[in-house]
């Protein structure tokens, strides 16, 4: 085992700092349009939707979309226990098994 004074070490750290300086050497500059591209080059990530919770919460304001599905569900008529029956003895759940109702 060396010590971490010995010469050895210091000579493997001067090749290593030659080594990276010719490795940067031989790197091309980097235009700044090129790191940055302009948004006409890409498209853009769009914003995420905003979720029920965070409207709730008042953290964003409802998107119109959000506001179009709820009056919507709203305005549709309420579903008899018949109904509500019926639609649960047609779903098979997460199994996907008729038999088994969820």
């Amino acid at each position: 085992m060396t010590l971490p004074d010995s010469p050895l070490e210091g000579a493997l750290t001067q090749m290593v700092d030659e080594q990276l300086q010719l490795a940067a050497a031989k790197l091309p500059a980097l235009a700044p349009t090129l790191v940055h591209p302009s948004p006409l080059d890409h498209e853009e990530i769009k914003v995420a939707h905003a979720s029920l919770d965070d409207v709730l919460l008042g953290n964003t304001p409802a998107p119109p979309d959000m506001l179009d599905e709820l009056a919507a569900l709203q305005a549709a008529p309420a579903l008899s226990e018949e109904e509500l029956a019926r639609q649960a003895l047609a779903d098979g759940g997460g199994d996907n098994d008729p038999t088994t109702p969820e």
